[in-house]
């Protein structure tokens, strides 16, 4: 495990998936991070890399030649190496080798960084095209985080709180997480969405297109909340395992295939396309207090 910390967090993350494991706000001895008990569900914080959310039948179509995926990719069961460590700080890289040629045919260099700052964590995603062609892929975060947040409160004592009113549309999944042709009205001009662990019983809340570019995981019964960043991100994902203690926050560029998506990569929603040696760069932050 791999530790960062300055004078108000302190980061633990896990070298398989890059994964944060735990974010602990050293004033309150809060660590705001799901335990990943595995009962509900056994990650904290998983990578997700080359794609985001299912692909249709498992597989994608990229010159005339077929590739399998699981939902979310691989990265997030690959060791990744650390490149660079300070005190508050670390780099880790994964790059593409045989076996991912095999599922993902793109040569790349995939690095996320930490860093804390004040009571911040930043993580930054940097994907290379190292290959001699173009290169198409998502990524995206799924941190969990425990609610409730402090002892002596309850889950449904939370809520999220958007930077800006929305007519909150919500996009279906197929059982096989796939997204359905419509969307379903989920808030009107509102910011405020209440959790209970009954709203997460047909699977993902999935965003598009949001006005917002933070949200506030909060309860008017204690001072201690979550501000999540994710400006630049054109999708969010909002989950929880049935009736687990946690919400995940999920900055996405990518999204799950549609139902009736034709399995070409090239014309997936939401596929980030980069040109030879060029770098895609996106972060996403979470203040605590």
């Amino acid at each position: 495990m791999i530790a960062i910390k300055n004078a108000d967090l302190g980061a633990t993350i896990n070298p398989k998936g890059a994964e944060l494991i735990s974010l602990i706000h050293h004033a309150s001895e809060i660590d705001f991070m799901w335990s990943a008990d595995p009962a509900f569900w056994g990650k904290s914080s998983p990578v997700l890399f080359p794609i985001v959310g299912s692909l249709k039948e498992d597989s994608f179509i990229y010159k005339n030649t077929t590739y399998h995926l699981p939902r979310h990719g691989f990265a997030r069961d690959r060791v990744f190496v650390v490149e660079n460590q300070t005190e508050d700080s670390v780099t880790f890289l994964l790059k593409s080798d045989e076996a991912s040629l095999k599922v993902f045919p793109f040569e790349f260099e995939f690095r996320l960084n930490y860093k804390i700052e004040e009571n911040q964590l930043h993580v930054k995603y940097e994907v290379t095209n190292t290959g001699e062609a173009e290169m198409y892929f998502s990524v995206g975060g799924h941190p969990a985080f425990k609610v409730p947040v402090v002892a002596g409160t309850s889950y449904e004592d939370f809520y999220l709180e958007f930077n800006v009113a929305e007519d909150l549309m919500r996009w279906p999944l197929t059982k096989e997480g796939l997204i359905e042709a419509a969307p379903e009205k989920l808030l009107v001009d509102d910011s405020h969405l209440p959790l209970t662990k009954e709203l997460f019983y047909q699977d993902a809340l999935v965003f598009k297109h949001l006005q917002s570019d933070s949200v506030t995981l909060k309860s008017d019964k204690t001072s201690h909340q979550l501000k999540f960043d994710f400006k630049g991100f054109p999708f969010l994902g909002i989950w929880a395992a049935k009736n687990a203690d946690f919400v995940c926050i999920e900055p996405w560029f990518g999204i799950a295939d549609s139902a009736n998506h034709n399995q070409q990569l090239t014309e997936k929603e939401g596929i980030n396309q980069l040109n030879m040696n060029e770098t895609f760069e996106r972060t996403w932050g979470v203040r605590v207090e």
